[in-house]
């Protein structure tokens, strides 16, 4: 018993080590960043040099969700608008991953 509860204690803390390296490459795993996104904002989100800034910033993730969807949506600066090329499911889940990617 002692041996199975060492075993599972041992998996918790492997799976809560990797939670932050899983946070960094959700955007590098999703295929609609990839396609729309990482262009400007580098492939895991955090930035590019004279185009889009990082995502992993304090001022990207700490932004209201609303404010997120919001700049995805209607666009911002020079950023183009998605409304009409992605859908309300797609910004959300842009809008979740961005929130976990906080450096």
């Amino acid at each position: 018993m002692k041996i199975l509860a060492t075993a599972i204690v041992s998996i918790l803390f492997c799976v809560a080590a990797t939670a932050d390296d899983t946070k960094m490459s959700d955007l590098a795993n999703n295929i609609i960043f990839q396609k729309n996104c990482a262009k400007c904002h580098g492939k895991t989100g955090g930035g590019r040099h004279f185009a889009g800034p990082s995502l992993r910033s304090g001022k990207a993730a700490d932004a209201p969700p609303d404010e997120l969807r919001a700049i995805i949506t209607n666009g911002k600066g020079r950023m183009p608008k998605f409304a009409g090329k992605l859908d309300a499911g797609d910004i959300n889940r842009l809008v979740e991953q961005i929130k976990a990617a906080k450096k």
